[in-house]
């Protein structure tokens, strides 16, 4: 997830409740004390959270030589960078050495541009404005640059019976929208794409902040770049939302509920050839992969042949971090 800070040494109450009700990361702050009273929140001051000149950097790129002190910090730290003129240049070749690059903006045009750089962008803005309506541009923009996860197409072989199991849902406190959900599978190479429940049926009522995700020992992806096994996911949890398009976004877990259910296998085999894929998912109407083109159909509606969305990740992890190993999963 990109980090949204918002520079507030020159003290703006207003701005500083904006920040927090907009989801801001972080304040910059002279003194910690005026933020702790409004909310909690990280603070990076000398009496704070993070403290300037140990944990956060500042440097203004200027030339050659105070970008190359940019990335040696970036070693140590966060590193805060604005430029004079506010080219992409030193941003790009910052990105390109460090995951701690924190561009000073102070529009949303700006924090777009270095939130594209290298396609993957900064890990972050800093915003200098305390125009609440652009605190809340800002922040909406910086929420929705989650990442983009490149997805696969994958062919249905079977759909069949798994006995009863424990399932598990992950209610979140985000309202999720048609073709929206979590990616999950039986191994931590290869997920398929489960629709959140956010379709009409004549059973029960959407639950739009909700995915029934599959069985507990299930893999799914969740914020960093890692994996978590379901039946672990609990209240406070970040996990992955994604879209169709491959794109993502964090969400918190506010509850989870394992139940004893009928189950569904589904194995698929990914377009061109490779290895087979499953998923182990609840036996009912409501329990939903994607199509092709990003439309929601039903796990009872399953037939082979039929072409549904996945992620392949590449194999092996170490209490869910990707590792060089080799490790068998079937």
């Amino acid at each position: 997830m990109k980090l949204f800070w918002i520079d507030l040494r020159e003290w703006d109450k207003d701005a500083a409740t904006t920040a927090i009700e907009s989801g801001a990361d972080a304040i910059v702050a002279e003194k910690a004390a005026k933020v702790r009273e409004l909310g909690l929140i990280k603070i990076i001051s000398p009496d704070g959270d993070l403290v300037p000149g140990r944990d956060v950097y500042e440097v203004e790129i200027t030339d050659k030589k105070s970008e190359e002190k940019a990335a040696e910090l970036g070693k140590k730290g966060y590193v805060i960078v604005s430029t004079t003129d506010w080219t992409v240049i030193p941003l790009e070749n910052l990105v390109a050495q460090s995951d701690r690059i924190i561009a000073a903006v102070s529009d949303e045009k700006e924090a777009e541009t270095a939130l594209g750089v290298l396609e993957g962008g900064v890990a972050g803005v800093l915003l200098k404005n305390s125009d609440p309506k652009v605190i809340k541009s800002v922040s909406s923009l910086v929420k929705k640059s989650g990442g983009k996860l490149e997805l696969s197409v994958f062919t249905v072989k079977s759909v069949t019976s798994a006995g009863m199991g424990d399932r598990v849902c992950v209610d979140t406190c985000t309202m999720m929208h048609d073709g929206e959900g979590m990616a999950v599978g039986n191994t931590s190479s290869a997920f398929l794409l489960v629709h959140a429940e956010t379709l009409e049926n004549p059973y029960v009522s959407p639950r739009p902040f909700r995915v029934n995700a599959g069985a507990v020992h299930s893999y799914a992806l969740v914020a960093g770049g890692k994996t978590s096994y379901l039946s672990e996911i609990s209240a406070g949890d970040r996990v992955l939302i994604v879209n169709s398009a491959g794109e993502t976004e964090e969400a918190t877990v506010g509850r989870v509920k394992i139940e004893k259910r009928p189950l569904l296998l589904v194995e698929a085999e990914p377009e061109g050839g490779g290895a087979p894929i499953s998923a182990v998912l609840q036996n009912a109407e409501t329990i939903r992969l994607m199509r092709e083109d990003g439309s929601a159909v039903s796990v009872i509606d399953l037939k082979p042949g039929d072409r549904i969305l996945g992620r392949m990740e590449k194999g092996g992890r170490h209490f869910g971090h990707a590792i060089e190993e080799t490790i068998l999963e079937k």
